[in-house]
């Protein structure tokens, strides 16, 4: 491991985290240095390409500093790679939706029904942005009279050939996210995403399959975040996020520090 990792963490993102995961950076050996938004802007950003620096924080700043930045590794955030379309296709026999498409907001709003008739159920489908740095919230919307503002069009964005994928309605009962790193899975949390709020992930199953899929699935970046769904009597793959700009719930911050920190090592 380095004698050395600087991990730099955003509390602001996720407030109600950051104690236990700054009390385990620290106590693990590491420096831990907090984010400041205002080094963009005033030239004072840290220099730090000698050592080696993990960033945990919001999203937008986690897509910045893996692009602009010569932090190494820097954010586990290899934005690309964590496009839907990019990884739905090779994710299909665990993935919660059976079929799909993917289209753009105007396109769909253009004409809903030609586009995606075929995946309703009572006239609603499921809509989430390709992108993974969310310009708008996944949701169910109905399909004859859609509008771009019913995509949040002109609050969080303001171009609407963003592409889309669409699929059908599912009634998604638990949540449980996982960490990864190295074909493993570090450490785990149940969730509700209204609210955002952890919930325990002691259930056998889930584990079971974020194992598969993280020995199994060709890996978007070094670390990142497995989240799966219970539907149907099911779990199922809902989507793979960048850790670095991932709410990490109640993973055991120790086990995430302490892995994450070897996986860094090992790729340096």
């Amino acid at each position: 491991m380095p004698t050395d990792v600087v991990w730099v963490i955003e509390p602001a993102a996720f407030p109600e985290r950051y104690q236990a995961f700054g009390d385990a950076i620290r106590a693990a050996g590491h420096r831990c240095i907090i984010w400041d938004d205002a080094w963009w802007s005033d030239g004072s950003m840290p220099a730090l390409t000698a050592n080696t620096v993990v960033f945990h924080g919001s999203l937008g700043n986690a897509d910045r500093i893996a692009r602009e930045l010569d932090w190494r590794p820097g954010a586990f955030c290899s934005t690309a790679e964590f496009y839907s379309s990019a990884w739905y296709p090779r994710a299909a026999r665990w993935l919660l939706h059976d079929s799909w498409v993917q289209s753009t907001v105007a396109d769909l709003v253009a004409d809903p029904i030609e586009v995606a008739g075929h995946l309703a159920s009572d006239g609603k489908v499921f809509v989430r942005p390709d992108n993974p740095l969310k310009p708008f919230s996944g949701r169910v919307v109905q399909l004859e009279g859609l509008t771009r503002e019913a995509l949040d069009y002109g609050f969080y964005y303001d171009d609407d050939s963003i592409p889309v994928i669409v699929a059908p309605v599912r009634d998604v009962r638990r949540e449980w996210r996982f960490v990864v790193a190295q074909g493993k899975v570090l450490a785990s949390s149940g969730y509700l995403a209204d609210g955002r709020i952890a919930t325990s992930a002691d259930a056998d199953t889930p584990i079971k399959l974020a194992n598969e899929i993280a020995a199994e699935l060709a890996a978007p970046d070094d670390v990142y975040v497995v989240d799966l769904c219970e539907v149907d009597g099911e779990v199922r793959l809902i989507e793979l996020n960048p850790f670095s700009g991932a709410d990490i719930y109640a993973c055991d911050a120790k086990q995430l520090v302490s892995g994450i920190s070897a996986a860094v090592a090992t790729a340096n």
